[in-house]
């Protein structure tokens, strides 16, 4: 029997079950097939979502937006001159207010912390759209995008590669969630959170698989069904750029590193993607590229997830 998510918000992967999760990828792999046969449907007919955005986005704007209009619903974005968080006026207070207009709140945010208390002031769903400390939506994608390629998720090796940020993050919680060994691969010093990695790697060992964090790119990569990466400097972090460039430079994605991975290993990148920097432009254009199909599955996943908890389907 399918789990009923109706309600519920979306903080951090590590907040669902695996049956929850899966619930999600199947029902945005019957949203894609549907629209792929041209059909329509109105699940979230009169509903109306309400889009907070503190850092800009193509994707994520865009998903979000035309997902909710092909569902039958209305969006409306709130830029960040509408909406001063925590200065014009309280993450509460504004919280309580959408609630009473909108029926689910998504928010791309820079501190984990105004989602957390928009979701805890709510009585609507909250989606964290992405945070400093998380990108859930984008890993649903992720997910998705392995699944179909792969036909399985549990038992499978996805390598992260470059930042230990936030992508980093997401991605072990929904690898450990799904049963996919996941190994992130940063220099020195730039690993992902301690606690995270810890957190991850528990939820992983119940569901059979590993969870690590290394420094060493052959040992990392080894053997990886997919092989992912990240900007090197995130939004917010430009002053950063020059430095970590010198100091990332061995973790480029490029043909040499992709040669330790699977000869039919997925090439994954979240976008936008700074070619040749932190992925060579040719392995992003390659046979074993999903990058596109991945940001496709940015719409069917967040329409999933927006049905799931605004409608039950």
């Amino acid at each position: 029997m399918a789990v009923s998510l109706k309600g519920r918000s979306l903080v951090s992967l590590k907040d669902f079950s695996t049956e929850e999760i899966l619930e999600i990828i199947r029902t945005a792999d019957t949203l894609k097939l549907e629209r792929l046969r041209g059909q329509t449907h109105h699940l979230l007919a009169g509903k109306t979502l309400a889009m907070i955005f503190q850092k800009p986005s193509l994707r994520t704007r865009v998903s979000f937006e035309a997902g909710m209009t092909q569902l039958g619903g209305h969006a409306i974005y709130l830029a960040p001159s509408d909406i001063s968080l925590g200065k014009r006026e309280t993450t509460e207070d504004i919280a309580q207010v959408l609630s009473r207009y909108c029926d689910v709140i998504m928010a791309r945010v820079f501190g984990h912390d105004i989602v957390v208390d928009l979701a805890k002031y709510a009585t609507v769903p909250v989606i964290n759209g992405l945070s400093d400390e998380e990108h859930p939506c984008q890993v649903l994608a992720d997910l998705q995008t392995i699944y179909e390629k792969k036909g399985t998720l549990a038992g499978l090796k996805l390598a992260y590669v470059g930042d230990g940020n936030n992508m980093t993050h997401s991605l072990m919680y929904g690898c450990a969630r799904v049963g996919m060994h996941m190994t992130a691969v940063t220099p020195p010093g730039y690993g992902p959170l301690d606690r995270v990695t810890a957190e991850a790697a528990a939820i992983g060992k119940e569901n059979g698989c590993r969870i690590e964090a290394t420094t060493d790119i052959a040992a990392g990569v080894a053997g990886a069904d997919a092989v992912y990466t990240d900007v090197w400097a995130s939004m917010g972090m430009e002053a950063e750029a020059a430095d970590r460039a010198k100091k990332f430079k061995a973790y480029r994605v490029d043909e040499k590193l992709m040669a330790h991975a699977d000869s039919k290993a997925l090439v994954l990148h979240c976008l936008p993607a700074h070619y040749d920097e932190e992925i060579a432009y040719g392995v992003t254009r390659s046979p074993n590229s999903a990058i596109f199909d991945e940001a496709e599955n940015r719409l069917h996943a967040q329409k999933a997830l927006m049905v799931l908890l605004a409608a039950g389907r």
